[in-house]
């Protein structure tokens, strides 16, 4: 305090220097240090009060944490995004959702709606079943075969007795030995399908029938359905055929030079026949 009353001021130049330059320089460098001293104890207080109050603050926030863990355990770590099995899971869920809708609806069948043209299925008429083809017997080859069918079948359209037909076959046996002969002696029969030819006269077909004896034109006694019913067509104008020997009814048609020779293939002309048209049918 000075004298007359007055305070001193604390950053006053402590030199009465203030009339000349080199006091006027010196007054401003303290002052400026003293103005730099007090900003820098200001902001180091600013700074101490804010570092006091972010410690406080953190302090707050991990008791709430704490408290928040001890109430639900295991939810502290939990974050937004969900973790990778629960990504699984979820698309497990999905799939199964999908497969759920796709069940419900059923697929439409040709029995849902019977009646219906548009989705039921016509029904198959099962297909009529064929004749089987009864394998050679007997003995026979497969031409030989056919041309006994061709006998058979010849004497079921004329309505002839089963006897009828074993007694046929067993001459056909005899007199070509069940093939289609032409003759050597008449050209034009080989003109027709055959199986052989032969130079017993005129005689052709399976039946050795002669053309010049009235049996019909050499043509026709080469088709086997014709010559059967040439055959046995005289077979039927033989009184009491059905009782005779096999080998004396086929005699009374042909008029052999070997009467006997027929009897000896009853047995595999029976057996043929019943390959062909079983008892009963």
């Amino acid at each position: 305090m000075r004298d007359d009353g007055t305070l001193d001021d604390p950053y006053a130049p402590s030199s009465p220097t203030a009339d000349t330059e080199d006091g006027t320089s010196a007054e401003r460098t303290t002052a400026a240090s003293r103005l730099r001293a007090y900003v820098r104890d200001l902001t180091g207080r600013r700074r101490t009060q804010l570092a006091l109050a972010t410690g406080v603050v953190c302090c707050l926030g991990l008791t709430v944490v704490a408290q928040v863990c001890d109430e639900k355990p295991g939810t502290a770590t939990r974050t937004d995004r969900p973790a990778s099995a629960e990504l699984a899971q979820r698309a497990e869920q999905g799939v199964a959702s999908r497969g759920l809708d796709r069940a419900a609806v059923p697929a439409p069948s040709a029995s849902a709606t019977p009646g219906d043209p548009d989705t039921a299925a016509p029904a198959r008429k099962a297909a009529p079943a064929r004749p089987t083809k009864p394998a050679p017997v007997a003995g026979l080859d497969e031409d030989q075969m056919n041309n006994a069918e061709a006998i058979v079948r010849a004497g079921r359209k004329m309505g002839v007795p089963r006897r009828g037909l074993v007694i046929a076959v067993a001459t056909a046996m005899q007199e070509s030995n069940l093939y289609n002969v032409a003759s050597g002696v008449l050209p034009e029969s080989q003109d027709y399908p055959h199986q052989g030819v032969g130079w017993d006269h005129d005689s052709v077909g399976l039946f050795q029938q002669r053309s010049s004896s009235g049996w019909g034109p050499v043509g026709r006694l080469m088709d086997p359905e014709f010559a059967t019913r040439q055959f046995l067509s005289a077979l039927e104008q033989v009184p009491g055929w059905e009782r005779m020997r096999l080998t004396d009814a086929a005699q009374a048609v042909q008029v052999s030079a070997y009467p006997e020779y027929y009897q000896q293939h009853e047995w595999r002309a029976t057996r043929v026949v019943d390959a062909i048209s079983p008892a009963g049918r």
